[in-house]
């Protein structure tokens, strides 16, 4: 059993806005999926027993010292290669990226998972590190990030691996970086965005260039933003209400379960929904850095960054994205776009910043 002191530091707050945001996600996926008229309330049942899982996974994460990870962060790393390279092998292609793995009923995507074994793994190698001070001393995490980016790129999901770029950036700057090392980074990494930009595919490339002019293809790459915009716009003050959103009830916005599901929200239940979700957030945002501040080690503190800046990027993309001023990279809004991987993967990772929150004050577990 765990010990009274550990109850005690159980980050209640942060579990529910994490359910809090979850249910939010259920609401808006019944409406988007467009349950009045198929009658078909499959994904909103799937979402629901989504967070169940991902419920147990995060109450299952806080009984364990987090600094055991560390100890199989090189068997996570690996493990964590495996998963995206059987992508190739045996995956299956969605809306133009392979990402995902079918067995039966159900559906894996790796790339979630992967995000966060990058994190523990990152975190156990600079946990060592006072003060990175030459470019030398980043080869070794670098090659870390960009192995499976690499591979994410391949697989066309972009996204995914511009999240890998901001949870390393996040957790190296907190680790400690010397201001001329990061500036070499900086520069290295917009001298090889020409060579990443080829390595897109032309619906890639399109989706760039309608983020800044939507107009250039309205039909086609800027279908998308525009329907986007139109729905947010329309939702007005408080919104057309669930199930009555024109856009999202006539199938004109794509994908409003999904990418788009802020777009769905913001028409439904307008700028009060909106504002109340970036404001749950919010709060998310600051009880995780809250807890990376109060960590009792750098593992715990890296840990937490890492997560953090996976959350934060996430939100401010894909709310981004649906505004038009950011470009569309395929990336879901934490526990309310549809996905079980995604969900219960953020359960988990709600369940990593409890267990270091638990464990602040305790030096051995």
């Amino acid at each position: 059993m765990l010990d009274r002191k550990l109850i005690k530091n159980f980050d209640f707050v942060l579990f529910t806005l994490a359910i809090l945001i979850s249910i939010i996600g259920v609401i808006v996926i019944t409406s988007a999926s467009h349950v009045a008229a198929t009658g078909s309330l499959k994904q909103t049942i799937t979402q629901s027993v989504s967070i169940a899982i991902g419920v147990i996974a995060l109450l299952v994460i806080t009984l364990f010292d987090y600094n055991l990870l560390s100890n199989y962060s090189l068997q996570l790393y690996i493990l964590n290669i495996l998963l995206l390279v059987s992508v190739f092998l045996i995956g299956k292609e969605i809306n133009g990226a392979k990402t995902w793995i079918v067995i039966g009923p159900i559906s894996l995507e790796p790339v979630e998972i992967s995000k966060v074994f990058l994190i523990i793994t990152l975190a156990s190698y600079l946990k060592d590190k006072d003060e990175i001070t030459n470019f030398k001393e980043l080869i070794y995490p670098l090659i870390l990030v960009i192995i499976p980016s690499i591979i994410v790129i391949l697989q066309h999901s972009l996204g995914s691996a511009l999240v890998f770029i901001v949870i390393f950036i996040g957790m190296i700057f907190i680790s400690g970086i010397r201001f001329r090392v990061f500036s070499e980074l900086i520069g290295s990494s917009i001298a090889v965005m020409p060579i990443v930009y080829k390595l897109l595919k032309p619906y890639q490339r399109k989706r760039l260039l309608s983020f800044i002019n939507p107009n250039l293809d309205p039909l086609g790459a800027g279908y998308h933003v525009i329907q986007s915009i139109i729905s947010v716009g329309s939702g007005m003050f408080w919104g057309e209400g669930l199930f009555h959103g024109t856009e999202t009830q006539l199938f004109f916005l794509p994908e409003s379960q999904t990418d788009f599901i802020f777009s769905a929200l913001s028409e439904e239940l307008g700028f009060i929904g909106s504002v109340t979700l970036i404001l749950l957030y919010s709060l998310l945002l600051y009880r995780a850095w809250k807890i990376a501040y109060n960590a009792k080690d750098k593992f715990g503190r890296l840990i937490s960054i890492g997560i953090l800046s996976m959350f934060a990027f996430h939100v401010f993309e894909n709310i981004g994205m649906a505004l038009g001023i950011m470009p569309i990279a395929g990336i879901p809004l934490p526990f309310v776009s549809y996905g079980g991987t995604s969900l219960i993967v953020n359960m988990m990772s709600i369940g990593l910043l409890i267990n270091i929150g638990m464990r602040k004050n305790k030096i051995n577990f």
